[in-house]
């Protein structure tokens, strides 16, 4: 409804807040609406609580109850690694990610605690031949499983290192060489881990060395000759991995990278791969296919969808390994055994330099793509090498189109 304005007398509206015509204040501004409530957490699910007056940037702050003091009042903690967040949804959900994987805050973890929870945060961040070595290194660790964590020292880990045993097929073996260094890279990630999260204080692990007795030999990759291309090419039918090293040769993939592509990931229509490992460079990057391996590709495309295999490149056991591994089973194809294949078998076979290793198809790639005069920012991309220049990192967009032009130079 209208009234009139008390200073000019004009018509104005009941709900205005001041006269439209000389401004006369009306009525007071409204005053903001209350701040919605956020529903309860349920009992021992965790407490975010909003830290006020202090400016903070990430003010909710989330906690959990750990114990109870002898009088019945909860014992908090704030949740590690992060216990601060800049909204409530983000601390919300934090909350939920530690109760899909909880673990002990308190003192009371054991080493076996720790491992579950740790192990969780490397999947999907490693391949899985380096999982399979902390699987193992683990197994030979079995005096330490049931230990607090606060309790591990040195003496510990050394008497796993020294005396720790694994039984397989029968036979009883102890660690050696790369499994004495799979283990103490384990032990100081793990202790890494339980400082982050407030479970120990110091990392023991990195206060001693072991001598393994492996000499790790000069990494020094070899390309193969132009005549070692053509007998390969000449023999991609007497084994079954010349496909592979013949397709590594031409697209660059780390050997590993090649053995973990995904069906899914494989694009024949567009002439494409998308995979790519260890580092952010060459995470989830896309190849084209070359079009001399394109044949091999899809061969090994129809091969593996005929045998449902979700990898490209897969291998069928040839003997049984207890009940959970029977003859017969289609596996992974693993870096080792595509290494250990390439040394024993096909280098005999077709005499190649004996010196050859699963990494010199890569080198071969980069050769061929230097000789072929291919920009240098496609060949990084191709085989996922850090960009340092800024504008083809980051403001520079290449389209798959000028990838294939700039591969398609090598011939």
């Amino acid at each position: 409804m209208l009234i009139l304005c008390p200073e000019c007398e004009m018509q104005v509206s009941d709900k205005a807040v001041s006269c439209p015509h000389c401004g006369y204040p009306l009525r007071s501004k409204q005053s903001p609406p209350p701040k919605k409530k956020h529903m309860r957490l349920p009992n021992g699910f965790g407490q975010i609580c909003e830290i006020r007056g202090h400016n903070l940037r990430k003010p909710f702050r989330v906690t959990l109850t750990v114990g109870r003091t002898n009088e019945g009042k909860p014992i908090t903690k704030p949740l590690r690694p992060v216990a601060y967040f800049e909204t409530y949804n983000e601390a919300y959900q934090a909350l939920v990610k530690y109760h899909a994987h909880p673990f002990d805050l308190s003192n009371n973890m054991t080493m076996q605690d720790l491992y579950d929870v740790w192990i969780t945060t490397r999947k999907g961040k490693v391949d899985s031949s380096t999982l399979a070595r902390y699987r193992t290194a683990w197994s030979y660790s079995e005096s330490i499983h049931n230990m607090l964590v606060r309790d591990v020292h040195i003496p510990d880990m050394l008497n796993c290192i020294e005396h720790g045993t694994i039984t397989i097929g029968g036979e009883v073996r102890t660690p050696k060489n790369n499994s004495i260094n799979s283990m103490k890279t384990l032990y100081n990630l793990l202790f890494d881990y339980a400082v982050s999260i407030e479970i120990v204080d110091k990392n023991y692990a990195r206060l001693f060395n072991v001598e393994s007795g492996y000499v790790r030999s000069p990494t020094c990759h070899m390309a193969y000759t132009s005549e070692e291309l053509d007998l390969l090419w000449a023999n991609v039918d007497k084994h079954p991995i010349i496909d592979m090293i013949l397709i590594q040769c031409y697209s660059g993939w780390r050997p590993g990278e090649m053995c973990e592509l995904l069906m899914k990931d494989i694009d024949l229509e567009r002439g494409c791969m998308m995979g790519g490992l260890k580092t952010k460079a060459g995470i989830n990057r896309t190849v084209p296919i070359h079009p001399r391996i394109f044949h091999l590709v899809k061969a090994r495309y129809e091969k593996a969808l005929a045998a449902n295999s979700p990898y490209l490149f897969f291998s069928i056991r040839m003997k049984s390994n207890g009940p959970t591994r029977p003859k017969g089973e289609l596996m992974q194809m693993r870096y080792s055994a595509f290494q250990e294949q390439l040394v024993e078998e096909v280098i005999p076979l077709l005499s190649l330099n004996p010196a050859h290793k699963g990494h010199d198809g890569r080198k071969t790639f980069v050769t061929m793509a230097k000789a072929a005069g291919i920009d240098d920012f496609a060949i990084k991309r191709i085989v996922g090498h850090y960009i340092k220049d800024l504008t083809e990192r980051v403001y520079t967009e290449r389209s798959l189109k000028w990838l294939k032009s700039e591969i398609e130079k090598i011939p």
